[in-house]
């Protein structure tokens, strides 16, 4: 902060973490994925992403890169996805008493990597996956739960991969592909 902005009152830019910077980076990997940034872009973008000092700076450089996500809030209920639907990159469920089964078997997936993240008090979750999908559920912590995952946890090269975080108190999730 310079004297002048001590004077003033004003407080410093909030600095970025390693993980903020890293989210960063991902964001703009897949954004060239995608084809949303020439590889010019991207070497440009990812020098000022590493050496970012503040938010501000992060946010230059990812801004205009719209982040696929939608994110599903109901108390209690059933949230179900299955035949053809369109699967975001990022999937956020906040339930307290409600089950979800997500079957992503059918579903229209555009992205090699989608993230899930589930907080579910007393609800429990089934994700069935394509043939040859693999999930990693590292990420979810569990009260009383339980995680049972019969998919491969390791990414294959040109398959679908679900990284799943968040926590379950007291239900328990069930990953495993799907049969046909």
């Amino acid at each position: 902060m310079n004297p002048r902005e001590a004077a003033a009152g004003v407080a410093p830019p909030a600095r970025v973490s390693d993980d903020d910077r890293d989210k960063s980076v991902q964001l703009l990997q897949d954004s060239f994925a995608d084809g949303r940034l020439t590889a010019s872009e991207l070497e440009r973008r990812l020098e000022v992403a590493l050496t970012a000092q503040s938010h501000d700076d992060l946010l230059a450089m990812t801004s205009d890169l719209t982040v696929d996500m939608v994110h599903l809030t109901p108390r209690s209920g059933r949230i179900r996805r299955e035949g053809d639907w369109r699967v975001p990159r990022l999937l956020r469920i906040d339930s307290e008493y409600g089950k979800v089964r997500l079957d992503l078997s059918h579903a229209l997936i555009r992205h090699p990597q989608v993230d899930i993240e589930l907080w579910l008090t007393y609800g429990s979750a089934v994700i069935v996956l394509p043939v040859g999908a693999s999930a990693n559920p590292d990420g979810v912590r569990t009260g009383w739960g339980s995680v049972t995952c019969k998919a491969a946890t390791y990414a294959r090269p040109g398959k679908l991969h679900v990284h799943l975080t968040g926590e379950l108190t007291y239900g328990r999730l069930t990953i495993r592909n799907s049969r046909t």
